[in-house]
């Protein structure tokens, strides 16, 4: 990953999921150094930091990746990186990679992706044919009890996707293994009065009420909205209700090579006169997102932007100007942000040593996911009982390397930037 900057960006870190880069959970620094990688090598999408009872946490979706949606769990870590909470759909349904998001109430939003039978013949497909349909849950994470259960073929129409299932071999709805997807949810947002819902097939934006009735929708072939060409978008991801009747939205615009560029979308929408204007749109560059991607509201009133399928994320001053941007994030990125986190893993530092010139070793120090590490204390010694200070040297990105005298033991000590004690690696044999 590598990093240019203009002007100074919001405070806090990078949260990315590469795809195809042997990280797939990543914290990076505004340099693109990182500072957390999953330590697993799961699958994950939506890396971010969320609250979850009062506190921080990191958050993710982990799984696998089958026909354009994923099946797994949403993951949450605490500041030690401890996962305090793994959350499934209810009803026997697999969680969806497109959305993880926690509520003030400690439910957590889902989307899934079940596999049906369903009479595909008006759109060209087979009779006797599968598709996947689209369930949207709101669940409660302590317990798992379903609070909102919402399935998209009850309340859309077939007539309203922008897909056929010809356009694709490999999603032809002849077998579960080639299921149509008319709908595509890859978005849920609550607002007081229920459920923005995005479907990228329809290009629509749904407002869904609490019985799971669609008041209006945003978009598509079906829009209750008056919408002006400049403020049209189309195969949509992350779209947000904002205050002051703002929407927010990644317009993907186009798709397998059709003309157009992606933005970051916000829509003024008047919802009693059913109108929605272009209030901003955030691009740069020419970036071409033909999948995923979202819009991030920075505390500072800056925007972050995540390309999705075009590698890179841009963070724009609060007038619309690029002022930095990430790119290099692997072969793509579901969506990007920006937090301040703060954490001290509850593993210990990592140390390895490798001879120098005889008189001297090298030693190479690192502690995945901590951010409060200014420097590194070598200690050495002839045996793991006698350990004295070698050297104390300032910390270097992800790993930090340094020269002490040989010895036959080596440790670390990882402090603050007040020289406070935060961990103590293991001994080891030089």
């Amino acid at each position: 990953m590598s990093v240019w900057t203009d002007a100074a960006t919001a405070p806090g870190l990078l949260f990315t999921g590469p795809m195809g880069h042997g990280a797939n959970g990543l914290i990076t620094d505004s340099n693109g150094s990182p500072v957390w990688m999953e330590p697993t090598g799961a699958g994950v999408t939506d890396l971010r930091v969320q609250t979850y009872r009062g506190s921080p946490v990191l958050t993710y979706w982990s799984g696998t990746s089958v026909g354009g949606h994923g099946e797994g769990t949403g993951i949450i870590r605490d500041t030690s990186y401890a996962v305090v909470a793994q959350v499934s759909a209810a009803d026997g349904l697999k969680a969806d990679l497109h959305e993880f998001t926690l509520t003030g109430e400690g439910t957590a939003l889902l989307t899934s992706y079940p596999t049906i039978r369903a009479d595909l013949s008006s759109l060209g497909g087979p009779a006797a044919g599968f598709m996947y349909d689209c369930r949207v849950q709101e669940v409660d994470v302590a317990t798992g009890d379903l609070v909102f259960d919402w399935t998209a073929s009850q309340h859309i129409a077939f007539a309203e996707s922008f897909l056929r299932p010809g356009d694709d071999p490999a999603a032809d709805g002849h077998s579960p293994d080639t299921a149509f997807d008319p709908f595509h949810i890859n978005s849920v947002d609550r607002r007081p009065d229920g459920y923005l819902v995005s479907a990228r097939h329809t290009h629509t934006a749904y407002l869904v009420d609490r019985t799971g009735n669609v008041v209006w929708r945003l978009g598509g072939r079906r829009s209750d909205f008056a919408i002006p060409a400049e403020a049209a978008f189309a195969w949509q991801h992350d779209v947000r209700q904002r205050p002051g009747g703002i929407i927010s939205m990644f317009d993907n615009h186009y798709r397998d090579g059709s003309t157009g560029i992606s933005h970051g979308l916000l829509l003024a929408v008047d919802e009693s006169a059913h109108t929605a204007a272009l209030a901003l749109a955030l691009e740069h560059g020419g970036h071409r997102g033909n999948a995923m991607g979202n819009v991030q509201f920075l505390d500072d009133g800056h925007y972050l932007v995540g390309w999705g399928a075009d590698p890179a994320a841009t963070e724009f001053a609060a007038d619309g100007t690029a002022i930095s941007e990430a790119t290099g994030i692997g072969s793509g990125c579901y969506r990007a942000y920006r937090h301040v986190w703060s954490a001290t893993p509850s593993t210990s530092p990592d140390i390895a040593v490798v001879p120098g010139n005889g008189s001297t070793m090298q030693a190479f120090v690192s502690w995945n996911g901590a951010t409060e590490v200014a420097a590194w204390r070598l200690l050495t010694g002839p045996d793991p009982e006698r350990l004295v200070e070698a050297a104390v040297v300032k910390k270097r990105g992800f790993e930090t390397n340094a020269a002490v005298a040989a010895a036959a033991y080596l440790a670390v000590e990882a402090l603050d930037g007040e020289a406070g004690l935060l961990a103590t690696s293991a001994v080891i044999a030089a």
